[in-house]
């Protein structure tokens, strides 16, 4: 058992203990008030001797030679009561003392006067004297000389030692059931919080596979810490299945123009008079290189920062209108020139679309979309690039007549490396334009997605947040 156990254990010990013996103690005082006798007057021959003797001092003594009487006197306890009914001596009289007394006086019979009677001062003031019995005082009435011993109990022994001896043994057999139930429940309560450590031991060595499906089916909060790691060991699962995937297609991307590059520094070699031809395409492959690892920087900066630092106001239709007389040159200088390029902006817009945000990761972003609508669109094919304004958002669609993307393979078109096999074949590029793409659009606050259009081709669509 490990020191979390042991604070559970202890902490909830200490309570059930505190409350065992708050509760047996309230039991316990219960049952002492319960024990206690009512008071009661006292009318045998000591109390009418005591109370004939009170009279003689009044009368010849006056009212303060019987204080002083009543106060020496012990046994029987002597009360003297004035006409306000409030003792000589200052001492309080229980309630049900003076309703005894009350209904004695009422009675006015020859054995109330050994109980209570009433006295006249020289002075001719009123008193009331009676006797009470002290607590403690002879045997219970009804014993008549038998003393309670009760079942179970040895002559002469006292009858609370037995129920003393209940009382003990209820507070230890509650002690003892607080311990074990503060064993059960600390265990219950570590039990998972030990699972969680080996989970996270695991995963510390490189195990990520799921511990808590279906083990903890509770509501409780250690149940929802248990489902709470799964899904973070199975993020974290993606994501390393994600860089293992990357690093693959990263080292594929690069291999090829690296295979490229030796086999025409290798013609260089074997011809030189073919070194014009190999210096291009050696130029032409770092090219390539190039491209590939700005792309690949570009990807890995908006993965570790996905919050945009740079912002200043953009306008969209110069920024498309910049991006589109590039792809225009860019296509004529191939020899594309069957391919047009249209820009259209909804009537009352073009002053509207303004946003907030980097310009060159923008720039960035809606220029990979267009080149890809350029590269898998053919000869005599038209890219349209359409802006207007919807809400609170800008919107601009890129779409195009090429193959578009298979319906099974849409989920995945923005993942780094994907390419699709009904637009990827014969087309030179890496996969990242759209994973780029869809980065940088998240960091601005906005959304990118593609779809295949009707009739052929495909349409993806930026919706970003207007300043």
């Amino acid at each position: 058992m490990g020191r979390l156990f042991w604070k559970f254990f202890l902490s909830i010990l200490l309570a059930q203990v505190a409350a065992t013996i708050g509760i047996g103690g309230a039991f316990w005082l219960r049952d002492q008030a319960r024990q206690r006798p009512a008071p009661t007057l006292d009318s045998g021959p000591p109390a009418a001797i005591a109370l004939d003797a009170a009279a003689a001092t009044l009368r010849y003594g006056g009212v303060p030679a019987l204080r002083r009487m009543v106060g020496e006197l012990r046994r029987p306890q002597v009360y003297v009561l004035d006409q306000q009914r409030r003792d000589l001596l200052g001492r309080a009289v229980r309630p049900e003392l003076l309703a005894q007394v009350e209904r004695i006086l009422l009675e006015d019979s020859a054995d109330s006067e050994s109980a209570a009677r009433r006295m006249t001062a020289p002075d001719g003031a009123q008193y009331v004297v009676f006797a009470s019995r002290v607590y403690g005082q002879g045997r219970p009435q009804g014993a008549r000389g038998r003393r309670p011993d009760g079942p179970g109990l040895m002559p002469g022994m006292d009858p609370g030692f037995g129920r003393r001896i209940g009382q003990i043994a209820g507070i230890v057999a509650a002690v003892l059931a607080s311990l074990l139930f503060a064993a059960l429940l600390a265990w219950y309560f570590s039990r998972p919080i030990r699972a969680l450590r080996s989970a996270f031991e695991a995963a510390a060595a490189g195990d990520l596979a799921p511990r808590f499906e279906g083990s903890h089916k509770g509501g409780d909060e250690l149940s929802d810490l248990g489902r709470d790691f799964d899904r973070m060991s199975g993020r974290l699962r993606a994501l390393m299945d994600g860089q293992r995937r990357l690093l693959h297609d990263v080292s594929h991307e690069l291999r090829s123009p690296l295979a490229r590059l030796q086999a025409a520094v290798g013609l260089a070699h074997q011809q030189p008079d073919k070194v014009a031809n190999s210096l291009e395409r050696i130029e032409r492959e770092s090219i390539r290189m190039d491209k590939l690892v700005g792309e690949l920087l570009t990807l890995s900066r908006l993965e570790a920062s996905p919050d945009v630092v740079r912002r200043e106001p953009v306008d969209l239709t110069e920024l498309v209108d910049a991006i589109v007389a590039d792809a225009r040159f860019e296509v004529a200088q191939a020899g594309g020139g069957a391919i047009r390029i249209l820009v259209e902006v909804e009537a009352g817009a073009d002053a509207a679309l303004q946003v907030n945000g980097d310009p060159d990761l923008l720039w960035s972003a809606i220029e990979n979309v267009v080149r890809n609508a350029v590269k898998h669109s053919a000869a005599g094919g038209q890219v349209m690039v359409a802006l207007r304004a919807q809400g609170a958002s800008a919107c601009i669609e890129v779409l195009d007549r090429g193959p578009g993307i298979e319906a099974a393979d849409l989920a995945s078109v923005f993942e780094p490396f994907f390419r699709s096999g009904a637009s990827a074949s014969g087309v030179d590029g890496h996969g990242l334009g759209l994973a780029i793409a869809q980065r940088v659009t998240a960091a601005h606050g906005g959304q990118l997605t593609a779809a295949n259009r009707a009739g052929g081709g495909l349409q993806v669509r930026f919706v970003l947040p207007r300043a």
